[in-house]
């Protein structure tokens, strides 16, 4: 077991299934089980698996002021409960999300982060918090920064989702790029070939580890301690309902399985089982496998 404190995105998310994207106008549609709404955001998501998968796990956020941290645990059919005593209510609205999918899987996201870019995050319990850390998840979001100058006098590991890469976003990017030890990026946005982006990344910034999410694909994963520069297949376990959070779920995998082995091949093969389970589930609660299951999985497919 390893402790985790993991910083960033906590919002409120409603996902809706439509039958093909760009969706076609219509005054109203009224469909049975299209639309699931619950709390959601990268670094929760992040959280609830590590969790999940057995280790001490703090999450900090920040959420609006008329709401409060009990917000944290308000997923009722969730196993997994989190403590609300890093979340603070310091925000005037509530940051939220809408996901729309279709058949294909597809995906298009609407996202409003209210005035969480400009609001600050209490220095002090960071500074509590990660004197027990083993490692640092953050998402890379201003309020998080302060955390990167701390892990680093202390030489814990920083491990960085980066929730959507833009060019045009890499000076604000540069800061947790410099500091991450194990970097998560999705190829969303990626106008390059996918190689010579995790290669450009591994020279200007150094990191251990780059993980590319390449969705169905499956990975392109990058490793300097192990000399390893190669691509994993995507698996499959269930039949897929929803992609969503499904980096979130694969980056907490490696990074249980990494801190836990040292392995980062074993780790990315466990991670691929344990997105591959979630995205035959509906919302952010759902479809964590357990480390018994991956084990089982592994054995099948991998034969070790």
């Amino acid at each position: 077991m390893s402790d985790f404190l993991v910083a960033g995105l906590l919002h409120m998310e409603t996902i809706v299934k439509v039958d093909k994207i760009p969706v076609e106008f219509n005054s109203l549609t009224s469909r049975h089980d299209t639309i699931f709404t619950s709390i959601g955001g990268d670094a929760y998501n992040m959280a609830l698996a590590l969790k999940w998968l057995g280790n001490n796990t703090d999450l900090m956020a920040m959420v609006d002021e008329k709401i409060g941290p009990g917000i944290i645990n308000s997923n009722t059919e969730s196993e997994i409960k989190l403590s609300s005593e890093y979340i603070l209510p310091r925000l005037k609205a509530m940051p939220s999300a809408v996901t729309l999918y279709d058949e294909n899987k597809r995906q298009q996201i609407f996202e409003d982060t209210k005035d969480l870019r400009n609001t600050q995050y209490d220095i002090e319990l960071f500074e509590k918090r990660i004197e027990t850390a083993d490692a640092v998840v953050m998402s890379n979001l201003q309020f998080c920064k302060p955390l990167i100058d701390m892990a680093l006098e202390r030489h814990i590991p920083i491990a960085v989702n980066i929730r959507d890469f833009r060019k045009e976003d890499l000076n604000f990017n540069s800061k947790f790029l410099d500091a991450a030890d194990i970097i998560y990026v999705s190829d969303d946005n990626l106008v390059k070939d996918s190689y010579e982006f995790v290669k450009e990344i591994a020279e200007l910034y150094s990191p251990e580890i780059i993980i590319l999410g390449q969705g169905a694909k499956g990975v392109l994963i990058y490793s300097s301690k192990e000399n390893i520069f190669a691509e994993y297949k995507s698996v499959k376990t269930l039949e897929i309902v929803n992609t969503v959070g499904a980096g979130n779920a694969l980056f907490s995998c490696f990074l249980h399985y990494y801190l836990k082995d040292g392995n980062a091949v074993a780790a990315i093969k466990n991670a691929l089982l344990f997105a591959s389970y979630k995205i035959g589930f509906v919302g952010t609660s759902n479809g964590f496998m357990t480390e018994e299951q991956i084990n089982h999985w592994r054995n099948i497919i991998w034969n070790i």
